[in-house]
């Protein structure tokens, strides 16, 4: 199978015509992108095709037939609609406008291949953390939690940021001052905080 599929692979345009041998490129084969053509236009430019079916005729024996039948018949019918659907979501996400995004794509795309497989077509959709092979390798490997600054919108944020401001400048009045002094000599001098250990190790004890 590996030399099948050594076979197979299309040589590259760079190379002079005496190395290639007498194999030539396919048709219908995609020009090379270059990193400057990918990030010099919006994402949206950039659409996988969508392959709903797997190609015409009889599908070949899976264990028998060439890594590239495999990859046409087997893989990329789920795959490539996975991908495609990957990057309007993440486009919906906003990943393309900042740096720093709560969107992870490997969950969106493990999540969706596994409700998409044609063996659950007749299934209910299962959200990822209820997946149960995502659901044992999370007991052996938790994950941290997600920073705020990411779970929250611009927005909420914003009126986050803006009262706690608003509380500080109202803290740092000269009246407001004085009442803090006044409450803190109040605690220490009645021991507020024996008085409530107290009361709450009597509560318990009940």
């Amino acid at each position: 199978l590996l030399l099948e599929h050594e076979a197979e692979q299309p040589q590259f345009s760079d190379v002079p015509q005496s190395k290639q041998g007498s194999v030539p490129l396919e048709a219908g084969m995609l020009p090379p992108l270059h990193m400057e053509q990918l990030f010099s236009a919006p994402a949206a430019q950039y659409l996988l095709p969508i392959v709903e079916e797997a190609p015409s005729g009889e599908p070949p024996d899976p264990k028998k037939c060439s890594p590239r039948e495999y990859l046409e018949f087997y893989i990329f019918p789920v795959l490539l609609p996975g991908l495609a659907a990957l990057l309007h979501e993440a486009e919906k996400e906003k990943c393309f406008e900042g740096k720093r995004t709560k969107f992870i794509p490997s969950d969106f795309l493990t999540e969706w291949l596994y409700n998409k497989n044609p063996k659950r077509k007749d299934e209910s959709f299962t959200e990822l953390f209820s997946i149960p092979f995502v659901k044992d390798w999370l007991k052996d490997h938790p994950r941290p939690p997600i920073p705020l600054s990411l779970l929250l919108s611009e927005e909420e944020a914003s009126i986050l940021i803006q009262s706690f401001w608003r509380g500080y400048r109202v803290r740092c009045d000269s009246e407001i001052q004085e009442l803090r002094q006044w409450q803190k000599k109040l605690r220490e001098e009645r021991h507020i905080t024996e008085v409530v250990k107290k009361f709450w190790t009597k509560q318990e004890a009940k």
